[in-house]
């Protein structure tokens, strides 16, 4: 008996260590930012199994979507509200594609890394709408030169 709950004071314990750790990570939807007009900042994080992602309204219009076709086999996916703050943890390991549903073709998208995972050839083959296109090859560039 003492075995037992030596055991399952072990398991609460390292449940806790693990949750004690994640980490939430801001990143803000804007008009108008650093990367120009329609972004979120940062456009790209690399996080960890079990982070969470707020996504942050800096001014109206905005929200926070998965795009299915820059998203791990499987995943279920997640569409924020328009104005709405969502905070979406990532407990798998892959590359996630987000877009602002509005703003997608004007180039609202980002992307985030979880855990040590590896770009599939088809996220660069995939064509995004407009400017955001030509905003995810320059996001993998920058991967490529790290």
């Amino acid at each position: 008996m003492k075995r037992v709950k030596q055991s399952l004071q072990i398991l609460c314990l390292l449940a806790f260590t693990s949750t004690a750790f994640a980490q939430t990570y801001q990143v803000l939807m804007k008009n108008r930012g650093t990367g120009g007009p329609m972004v979120y900042e940062p456009d790209y994080l690399a996080i960890q199994p079990g982070d969470s992602v707020k996504f942050i309204r800096k001014h109206k219009s905005h929200n926070a979507a998965s795009i299915a076709e820059l998203s791990p086999a499987g995943y279920p996916g997640f569409i924020g509200k328009i104005d709405e703050e969502i905070e979406v943890k990532y407990d798998n390991a892959g590359f996630y594609g987000i877009k602002c549903s509005p703003h997608y073709a004007q180039g609202m998208i980002m992307l985030i890394k979880v855990g040590d995972a590896v770009l599939p050839d088809n996220y660069r083959a995939f064509k995004a709408p407009g400017l955001a296109d030509k905003r995810f090859q320059e996001i993998y560039t920058r991967l490529d030169k790290q």
